[in-house]
């Protein structure tokens, strides 16, 4: 299932077109997180829907919410957002 804008709980994103080349797809790289780019939330939460092979709208809405008010802020790239969302999916699970 694919996490949608409308998913989203918050309301305090800017949805900019992302430039051509630099869509949000592939794997997370060193590019810049803004949490405030709707785009790239969904993004990143589409792409640890992907890895953990699931996700829910309530999954979604969680990982969401860890990144606007959990993300330490020296986690400044994609790669460091997913590896951190990891760590604490991974840690809840224990």
């Amino acid at each position: 299932m694919s996490f949608l804008k409308e998913h989203l709980a918050g309301n305090h994103y800017h949805w900019l077109t992302a430039p051509v080349g630099t869509a949000f797809s592939g794997s997370p790289g060193r590019r810049l997180f803004d949490p405030f780019n709707g785009l790239q939330v969904l993004y990143i939460i589409n792409y640890f829907g992907e890895a953990i092979g699931k996700l829910t709208i309530d999954q979604g809405r969680k990982l969401e919410t860890l990144m606007l008010k959990e993300l330490p802020t020296t986690i400044k790239s994609e790669m460091g957002v997913f590896n951190w969302l990891r760590e604490q999916y991974m840690y809840e699970a224990d």
